[in-house]
């Protein structure tokens, strides 16, 4: 995710103000296995007791997530009756395994109406408590089966009062937009990125509609006014990375490295003055695969919404983008490039390889905006060593508002994006920048392809980036990552002692 909103572009300061940003298979579900044993330590609720939400520990939102299962597949079915203030009709199906003897099953879901809800075929009962859904089997579910859960159910586009994310309101239908802890708002799910899972999205709407989502579109069916378009993924995918688009809405295919099928969704009034920023997506493809590798996923494609949101966000295989982004004449043309590749960047470092915990987003982050500075440092002359001279002064603010890059501060009540803040932006980038400093440029580019080839389709954390950094450069980086990850100060910049952090003024929560 980066927020746009109050993003000025980057002309006397080189540092913008930043507020933001499986193939199924034992590997996965290993991980995710142990992101339960290590992060949850749970009690399985007797039928008897009152219902009860559940989490996975996460230390940002510690309700978010469910233990006790392990997601393989969801079938989302919606139907939209071309009013985007009324609630879609829904059938949400879960495939997943029992990692736990169940007496009951949570998933996250806070904002629809239920009308039923079956397990394995057999209607269950089912209640709510907090935002989880608490569903009783007939009979408990014992450990390492295969269950199928199905929610029929309304997915209310209207936003609940005091939250951010979910359906996005467009001036001609709907978007999404689910980070960090808002696909509960559209779908019951594991609403953790932890549990990654393929997707299934089938969106029905009236004649004149387009719908699109993540994957590669497999069914287009139409009859008596309605169409149905059926959308799958060939690579598991985080619950808020996903993404749908409803609307007036023109797809326009083209071709990308190594015969990579592209598609873009724009307004269809906006096609013809859009395409020329839609052209520049295969270069900037190539550009990332010469520096970290072959692009991970089935497709790409940008989805240029007509929303104001205040930001982009990199829902997997389709980044949404508001369209006002290349139309604002305020914003120089480098500058919308370089959050282009903010975007896709994010299909590697954020997608394809996905933080094991909301505390380990600064790898995300951090990494978009490392190739979204040097992508501007290559192709439009702005030097990446300014932008982090300017980052290091202001990074000892950064850190006392927003805590260290990887420990940053709990996010306010009712402001749930308020994570997205400079600390794992340009301060997280200053980290890799440091980094690269540390153990020199052709250990560091070795670590970036290794990171995202051995944890491609998986979760990772802080940790596994740290044991890779040094297995590959053979430094002891301990207590350099100590410093620069959790330190309340920023360190000294390894071969610029010159460098001087502003001393912060106050803080602000």
């Amino acid at each position: 995710m980066l927020l746009t909103s109050r993003v000025t572009p980057r002309a006397a300061s080189p540092v913008a103000p930043r507020a933001r940003a499986v193939r199924p298979g034992t590997r996965a579900r290993r991980l995710k296995a142990a992101l339960l044993a290590s992060a949850v330590s749970f009690c399985l609720v007797a039928a008897s007791a009152p219902p009860a939400a559940l989490g996975v520990g996460d230390r940002l939102f510690p309700t978010l997530g469910n233990p006790g299962y392990d997601v393989a597949t969801y079938d989302l079915s919606f139907a939209y009756g071309g009013s985007n203030s009324k609630p879609l009709q829904a059938v949400t199906t879960i495939d997943a395994w029992t990692t736990a003897a169940l007496d009951r099953v949570n998933l996250d879901f806070a904002h629809g109406k239920v009308d039923s809800v079956e397990i394995n075929g057999e209607p269950a009962d089912f209640a709510t408590a907090g935002e989880d859904l608490v569903i009783t089997p007939q009979e408990p579910l014992a450990q390492g089966n295969w269950m199928r859960i199905t929610v029929r159910h309304t997915s209310d586009p209207v936003s609940p009062e005091g939250r951010d994310g979910g359906w996005v309101r467009t001036s001609d239908g709907l978007a999404m937009a689910n980070q960090a802890d808002a696909a509960h708002l559209v779908f019951p799910c594991n609403d953790h990125p932890s549990d990654k899972a393929v997707f299934t999205i089938r969106v029905s709407a009236p004649e004149g509609y387009t719908a699109v989502a993540n994957g590669l579109r497999t069914g287009v069916d139409s009859a008596g006014g309605t169409t149905t378009w059926t959308y799958r993924t060939r690579h598991p995918m985080a619950t808020e990375l996903a993404q749908v688009s409803i609307g007036r809405s023109t797809v326009v295919h083209r071709t990308g490295p190594h015969a990579l099928p592209l598609r873009d969704v724009v307004p269809t009034e906006h096609r013809e003055a859009l395409e020329p920023w839609l052209a520049k997506t295969p270069e900037q493809i190539s550009w990332m695969e010469d520096k970290v590798g072959r692009y991970p996923f089935e497709t790409y494609g940008v989805l240029m919404a007509d929303a104001s949101t205040g930001f982009e966000l990199e829902t997997q295989t389709l980044s949404l983008f508001e369209r006002d982004l290349f139309t604002e004449p305020a914003y120089p043309k480098w500058y919308v490039e370089s959050i282009m590749v903010h975007e896709l960047a994010h299909q590697w470092f954020g997608d394809s390889v996905t933080p094991r915990s909301w505390s380990d987003l600064w790898l995300n982050e951090g990494h978009a905006t490392w190739y979204e500075a040097l992508y501007a440092e290559e192709k439009a002359d702005r030097p990446l060593q300014d932008r982090m001279k300017a980052a290091y002064s202001a990074s000892d603010r950064w850190r006392a508002a927003g805590g260290p890059p990887a420990a940053p501060k709990v996010p306010r009540p009712g402001s749930k994006i308020g994570i997205f803040r400079p600390n794992v932006y340009d301060g997280a980038a200053l980290v890799l920048y440091a980094l690269r400093e540390e153990i020199g440029r052709p250990a560091f580019e070795r670590l970036e392809r290794a990171w995202v080839t051995r944890y491609d389709d998986a979760t990772a954390g802080t940790a596994d980036f740290t044991a890779l950094a040094e297995e590959l450069s053979g430094h002891d980086l301990g207590a350099f990552f100590q410093a620069w990850l959790y330190g309340e100060k920023t360190p000294p910049m390894p071969g610029h002692p010159d460098w001087k952090a502003a001393v912060p003024t106050g803080t602000r929560k």
